[in-house]
């Protein structure tokens, strides 16, 4: 059976209980104008907060922005905002929505097929636009049916800019295979994790170009591979470059052809010399940096997308913990630096396999409080990663401008109970402080008060 067929089935065995649990609980009617009276907004850009202001929703987009806008008819759902903070959906530019509820028992269990996979995302993605999330990067996964079914209202979720299964060298970041799995070019059999479309593993130019252009096909809106070693990783120590220059040309020219871009895994300066040498425009990490490196990034305009992960949790293994070590220690040290560089800065969370870590993404921005400002912190997290979103170009999954709260843009939204700029701990905790949260026009969390 064809990978994608063989997902959509698996789909279908499990749509009809997933169905239930994710309509969203709300008044609005459907395409009901919305109508924010009295809200101060944050619009994405600015170090401070609007006068009181009105907010008019129309379909999917802001319509107007003005004090003296009214409901354009009866039916126009009018929420009193009473002076509290309107601003823009927020992005997580680093998930793996297929991968982020599960262990990696649960990962590895023998009754632990796609349908169950497709499953706990689901509930995952749903409880991420809960948090505010409106739209995120997956950067490694399976994840193409499930943006569908969340495209397509069946399942809730943020909008998705995938990037499908990691693209890897054998014996690189994304080899996943076990122990005892020999490649496929001397048994002749994929590996348990290239059946089910977790990562792909090619070697050389044609290799790599048909793995690119077979998730383009798909519909990924940028590629992602790995340049280098990690942390959850088996093989590849953090030192090791992965791709040589001509391979990592062939994934360049062929995301370029499609009107998109490469970002790649990488720690170390060595790997991230030669992405940008062969036209990669994304470093997703980059902890081991030097300042000569960050300030080549700042001089050719390549994106940083980062995290400030945790230095540890009870669910990793002890091996994955200590290879960590020096990532944790470098973040510290690359987040500052980079910011005085003046380098593109994304900002993402990366959970993989630590399901209990889900319920704080929100809680993670606020661990780069001691660099950035709360407007810097905000703007970071809304219109910066919104602009990393829009390099996808036509590759773009959805039209219009995000990130911002503009009229003309897309109505993804949250109404904060208070002033993020004055109290940035406000969006670490979004089950007490977001009272409505919006996305695409709709409501996906409250009602009118």
């Amino acid at each position: 059976m064809k990978i994608g067929a063989y997902l959509r089935s698996a789909f279908l065995v499990i749509l009809l209980g997933i169905l239930v649990d994710q309509r969203p609980a709300m008044a609005q009617a459907a395409g009901q104008e919305v109508l924010f009276t009295d809200v101060r907004v944050f619009d994405g850009s600015s170090d401070k907060l609007s006068a009181p202001t009105n907010v008019l929703v129309r379909g999917n987009l802001i319509v107007e922005i003005a004090p003296s806008t009214r409901p354009s008819s009866p039916a126009t759902m009018v929420i009193d905002g009473r002076g509290r903070t309107l601003m823009p959906g927020l992005i997580d530019n680093h998930v793996h929505l297929m991968f982020n509820s599960l262990s990696p028992a649960q990962m590895n269990a023998p009754d632990m097929g796609l349908e169950k996979i497709m499953q706990l995302s689901a509930a995952q993605s749903r409880a991420m636009l809960l948090r505010g999330f409106t739209s995120v990067r997956d950067v490694g996964g399976p994840t193409f049916e499930l943006k569908r079914l969340i495209d397509s209202g069946k399942v809730m979720g943020p909008r998705v800019w995938l990037s499908g299964p990691m693209i890897s060298q054998t014996s690189g970041h994304a080899d996943l295979r076990g122990p005892h799995e020999p490649s496929r070019r001397f048994s002749g059999k994929m590996s348990k994790a290239e059946e089910l479309w977790a990562s792909v593993i090619a070697d050389g130019r044609p290799e790599v170009l048909t793995a690119v252009r077979e998730n383009l096909r798909l519909g990924a809106s940028q590629i992602k591979i790995a340049a280098g070693g990690g942390t959850s990783s088996d093989y590849d120590p953090l030192d090791v470059t992965q791709y040589t220059l001509d391979e990592m040309k062939a994934a360049v020219e062929a995301a370029d052809d499609w009107n998109t871009y490469v970002t790649v895994h990488a720690y170390h300066p060595k790997s991230v010399r030669r992405a940008i040498e062969a036209g990669v425009k994304v470093i997703e990490h980059g902890n081991l940096l030097d300042e000569a490196t960050l300030k080549l990034m700042a001089q050719k305009g390549i994106w940083l997308s980062g995290q400030m992960l945790a230095d540890s949790t009870e669910a990793m293994d002890p091996k994955r913990r200590e290879k960590r070590k020096p990532v944790l220690e470098g973040q510290r040290q690359v987040w500052p630096m980079a910011k005085r560089l003046g380098v593109k800065l994304a900002w993402g969370t990366d959970f993989l396999f630590e399901p209990d870590l889900n319920a704080q993404q929100n809680a993670y921005i606020l661990r780069l409080k001691p660099y950035f400002k709360s407007a810097e912190l905000l703007r970071l997290v809304t219109s910066n990663n919104a602009e990393l979103l829009a390099m996808s170009g036509p590759r773009t999954p959805y039209e219009g401008r995000l990130g911002v709260v503009e009229q003309g843009a897309l109505a993804d939204l949250i109404l904060v109970n208070g002033d993020p700029l004055t109290n940035i701990d406000l969006i670490g905790d979004p089950e007490r402080n977001f009272s409505i949260i919006m996305k695409d026009g709709v409501i996906v969390k409250g009602a009118p008060q």
